[in-house]
């Protein structure tokens, strides 16, 4: 498995993280509203609420993980840490999935900072 491997991957868990987010918004608010234009602005709750925000914090890491991972190829910096690097990112953001979306508060946190912190190093080993 390569760091491109691992961005693949984590970009096929934001995109089932999407769904995920859609199916949860679709029970709670009705197809009609979500093929409307969505001109009043409704909330989700629960679950469906948890998954949004997890939605809104993987994008987020991806746009910070993907430029560190194509750093990493294009200067041809990769090494057994990097790959270690990106594997933590990875298995940090499948935890970090279902500890958001069922509110396991402290794993949650735990798993963010270890993504974080991974990225942080696919940056520095780039370097």
């Amino acid at each position: 498995m390569t760091e491109i491997t691992i961005l693949a991957l984590y970009g096929l868990l934001v995109i089932l993280t999407l769904i995920l987010q859609a199916t949860g918004g679709l029970t709670q608010l009705g197809m009609g509203y979500l093929l409307g234009s969505r001109d009043e602005g409704r909330t989700v709750s629960g679950i469906a609420g948890r998954l949004e925000r997890a939605l809104n914090n993987s994008v987020t890491a991806m746009v910070l993980f993907a430029p560190a991972v194509l750093l990493i190829v294009v200067t041809e910096s990769r090494s057994n840490e990097t790959l270690l690097a990106a594997q933590a990112f990875l298995i940090a953001r499948l935890i970090y999935l279902p500890s958001y979306a069922f509110g396991i508060v402290g794993l949650r946190s735990l798993a963010w900072t270890v993504g974080i912190v991974a990225t942080v190093a696919l940056y520095l080993l780039a370097l």
